[in-house]
């Protein structure tokens, strides 16, 4: 656990509390209901929407993903994200790696690399072998973050987001 016992000025007075490291208790719980990847914060809102645009991946000018039914997941604060279902995935350049990444909101994904003759690029797509069910629509689908990626909808390429993933 730990603490702040001089508040760093301009901020909060959080004199008196403390925090605890998620990794270092044996579990955490909302109310009675045990959670694992962090708690969720009820200002934030995710859904999943089907789709028919055309949705097009490329990644070092390769078509890397092509679909008209991809799911677009829409969460408070990042950029919608679009989920392509595996089979409409060129998986010949993907090699899932050891990464795993949990969320309160989706479930634990797995992240994949990029290979080519060029060389590697890392964590560029992630999937979720089973998601919550509030998401379970983006199961068999693999995202690519749009900051790593040309990303195409209906044929506009998609202006590159800066998030922590991109």
């Amino acid at each position: 656990m730990w603490c702040y016992s001089d508040p760093i000025e301009g901020c909060i007075d959080v004199r008196g509390y403390v925090a605890f490291y998620w990794n270092k208790v044996d579990a955490w719980f909302e109310e009675n209901k045990q959670v694992f990847y962090g708690v969720k914060d009820p200002y934030t809102r995710v859904d999943c929407l089907n789709s028919n645009r055309l949705i097009e991946i490329y990644i070092d000018s390769l078509l890397v993903a092509k679909t008209d039914q991809p799911v677009m997941l829409i969460e408070t604060g990042l950029p919608t994200r679009f989920y392509v279902p595996i089979g409409d995935v060129n998986l010949s350049y993907l090699k899932e790696n050891l990464r795993l990444v949990g969320s309160p909101y989706k479930g634990e994904a797995r992240y994949f690399d990029f290979h080519n003759q060029s060389g590697v690029i890392e964590d560029i797509a992630w999937s979720y072998k089973s998601p919550y069910p509030e998401v379970e629509d983006i199961q068999n689908h693999i995202c690519f973050p749009q900051g790593k990626v040309d990303l195409y909808v209906d044929g506009i390429l998609q202006e590159r987001p800066k998030t922590r993933w991109d």
